[in-house]
């Protein structure tokens, strides 16, 4: 195993804040829906949205750094190779078996993990951003009284806006879920806090896969 440093500075800062917004989000978004009582109402709206305004400024500087790094080229989806990552992920994780593929700094995702990242930066994310705007701005304040956007209903856009949000969640969950598939449960949470993830080299992976068929045998 060598240590590479796979994750830069800004990555692991957007990374984090993103996760702490989202938590916030869907804490006092639960709140708004009535599920639990912690702030109250009217502060849980308050606080509801600075995190949604907040979270609106990350993304549009996440934006920019992905496109002045050419890191957008990550989330190129590609089918090649995945028909291997659906096995291992149904099948081969549970045989300690090896990733397909390598990981490098210029390929750090799958073939699946490109597929769902790029419907999330696509749909999911932008259609919680605006649905979102759209539910804070239905009425606004205009010079001669409150004016309003011409949508028919506002339930249309609460429920978009909440499966966006549920989708975001059970995401999140998945992703709990598979940080701990590493080669140690922390091994993948310690990598994007300090940056460097332990990758194996060919001669390693080659070893590996010998041992997963002989095991077999």
């Amino acid at each position: 195993m060598k240590k590479v440093y796979i994750y830069k500075a800004y990555e692991r800062f957007w990374h984090w804040m993103q996760a702490m917004l989202i938590f916030f989000l869907a804490l006092t978004g639960f709140e708004i829906h009535g599920s639990i009582n912690f702030f109250g109402f009217e502060y849980a709206v308050k606080y509801h949205n600075y995190a949604a305004y907040s979270l609106l400024i990350l993304i549009i500087f996440t934006i920019f750094w992905h496109f002045t790094t050419g890191e957008w080229r990550q989330y190129i989806p590609t089918t090649k190779n995945i028909k291997k990552y659906l096995n291992y992920y149904l099948f081969g994780i549970f045989r300690n078996e090896p990733h397909p593929t390598k990981k490098t700094v210029l390929s750090k995702l799958n073939p699946l993990q490109k597929l769902v990242y790029f419907g999330l930066k696509t749909i999911i994310f932008p259609g919680i951003v605006f649905t979102g705007l759209l539910y804070m701005f239905y009425r606004y304040p205009q010079r001669h009284g409150i004016g309003a956007i011409n949508i028919d209903s506002l339930q249309t856009i609460a429920v978009l806006h909440t499966l966006f949000a549920y989708l975001i969640l059970a995401f999140v969950i998945g992703h709990l879920y598979l940080i701990t598939t590493g080669t140690k449960i922390t091994t993948n949470l310690k990598a994007m806090i300090t940056g460097y993830e332990e990758l194996e080299d060919e001669n390693e992976k080659e070893n590996t896969l010998k041992e997963v068929k002989n095991g077999r045998e």
